[in-house]
């Protein structure tokens, strides 16, 4: 296992759509470990493959279930199979590709989501809430689609501006000068 670097979300990789698993295999079983591994040591509820540079559809999770005795942390090949009308807007969503930035999404209350674990076995699990906002953001990765593109382009400049100020790097992507 290894604590791989987060891309973060100004890295074109993140606009692209993720590969289906076909195979469960070592290599797979290899990411998985470094994903588990990477999210806890950020702290973070969820992480997508994509996030660590593998254009591949696996997400890794800590969040609740409510299926009885679901211990489910790896989800390979999800897909949202139901969605609620009834929308919530979390205040304070973040991503681990843009720490220390917070901004409301509106997504679905609720989700059912189909996926394959280690196993090769499927499963369909219910969230809602917290974890179904998690679902749904970790899955946009998947899909090429990151949280700020979810805001007006008015906002997403001035979250990138945020963000870049964060990293120290100016529209241009150099490193800022710390002064004396």
């Amino acid at each position: 296992m290894a604590i791989r670097p987060i891309l973060p979300i100004t890295d074109p990789l993140l606009r692209q759509k993720s590969a289906e698993i076909e195979t469960i295999d070592d290599s797979v079983r290899d990411l998985v470990s470094d994903m588990l591994e990477t999210m806890q040591d950020a702290d973070g509820a969820g992480l997508a493959a994509v996030q660590i540079g593998e254009l591949r559809r696996i997400l890794v999770a800590d969040i609740p279930l409510d299926e009885p005795h679901a211990s489910h942390k790896v989800f390979i090949n999800p897909e949202i199979i139901w969605q609620s009308d009834e929308i919530q807007e979390l205040e304070g969503e973040g991503c681990l590709s843009m720490p220390e930035i917070y901004f409301t999404v509106p997504r679905a209350l609720e989700v059912k989501v189909r996926f394959t674990d280690l196993d090769a076995v499927t499963h369909e699990v219910h969230a809602e809430g917290f974890s179904a906002v998690c679902f749904q953001h970790e899955i946009d990765h998947l899909n090429g689609i990151r949280q700020i593109d979810h805001v007006s382009s008015l906002k997403r400049d001035k979250f990138l501006a945020k963000f870049r100020k964060y990293l120290r790097i100016d529209e241009y992507g150099q490193r800022l000068r710390r002064s004396a």
